[in-house]
């Protein structure tokens, strides 16, 4: 495959369990410093596609460039260059939040490194020398993001990075993902939270029984899968009247005056497609199927 500057370059990848079709087809690219949402229920191909872009699985067709390297057979040179950060909290618990970074980075020949401006950047600078054990949920997906950072990689893979996490935690790793991507780090992002998703990429890909159903941004899609309405709410006598209008339809402006013009208006809303619900025409199945 052709190197063309991006960080990833997927073309055609497939791989079975046996006679389960996982992935089928799939091709997608991710540039550098591009967060890339990649959305779908469960089983729907996401985590075996990121298993083969990680070098986990080896694919049964189709081709993986990463970083300009092909997978898997530049594995060792590519996972040295990548951060992976699972839903699965594999930290040692017994070890400080320091002694897990200490460690995680000498697997990859870093030594003496100064951890305290990752563990500032996510709030654990305070608690760094406290046992994980310790830790409450949102202090170890936390820690978990700072290990995923200590080598400075290239390329994130996060699954799931806010799933169950309090408001403050979810916007400090939120923060963290954007300042890895204005970075130059290439993100690819899983996720069942389509505010989140629609917040931090730049593109979504939907994946829906192991192949890309549609790729673009969300704004785009939106444009060509959603409906853009304003819904006006009045009120009359005891009762509200609530009326929806379409925006593309061509007398959208008459209408709106209309229903603007009587008395008792109480709220005048823009609507606009989400990403369930766009992911839903496109499959029939919402993302939490």
């Amino acid at each position: 495959m052709t190197n063309t500057g991006n960080a990833i370059e997927v073309s055609d990848l497939s791989f079975a369990y046996g006679d389960i079709q996982a992935v089928d087809g799939v091709s997608f690219s991710v540039a550098p410093g591009e967060i890339l949402g990649f959305l779908g229920p469960n089983g729907a191909g996401k985590s075996t596609t990121i298993k083969m872009l990680t070098g986990q699985l080896r694919p049964d067709s189709g081709s993986i460039s990463v970083l300009g390297m092909t997978m898997p057979a530049q594995t060792l040179d590519i996972q040295a260059r990548i951060g992976v950060c699972f839903e699965e909290k594999n930290l040692y618990e017994n070890m400080s939040g320091k002694e897990n970074l200490d460690f995680f980075a000498r697997l990859y020949g870093i030594k003496g490194r100064d951890f305290d401006p990752f563990l500032r950047k996510v709030g654990l600078i305070d608690r760094a020398d406290d046992r994980v054990a310790t830790y409450s949920k949102g202090m170890r997906q936390r820690l978990m993001m700072t290990r995923a950072m200590i080598n400075d990689p290239d390329i994130l893979f996060l699954d799931e990075p806010t799933d169950g996490l309090d408001p403050v935690s979810s916007q400090a790793v939120r923060n963290v993902i954007k300042a890895e991507a204005e970075r130059g780090a290439a993100v690819i992002l899983t996720t069942h939270d389509m505010h989140e998703a629609d917040q931090l990429s730049d593109r979504v890909a939907f994946i829906n029984e192991g192949r890309i159903a549609a790729l673009d941004t969300s704004d785009n899609l939106k444009l060509e899968y959603g409906q853009r309405t304003v819904r006006i709410r009045s009120r009359n006598g005891g009762d509200v009247d609530v009326r929806v209008i379409s925006l593309d339809e061509s007398n959208a402006g008459d209408q709106i005056r209309e229903a603007v013009a009587v008395e008792g208006l109480m709220t005048i809303h823009t609507e606009e497609a989400t990403l369930e619900d766009i992911f839903i025409k496109l499959t029939g199945r919402g993302l939490d199927a």
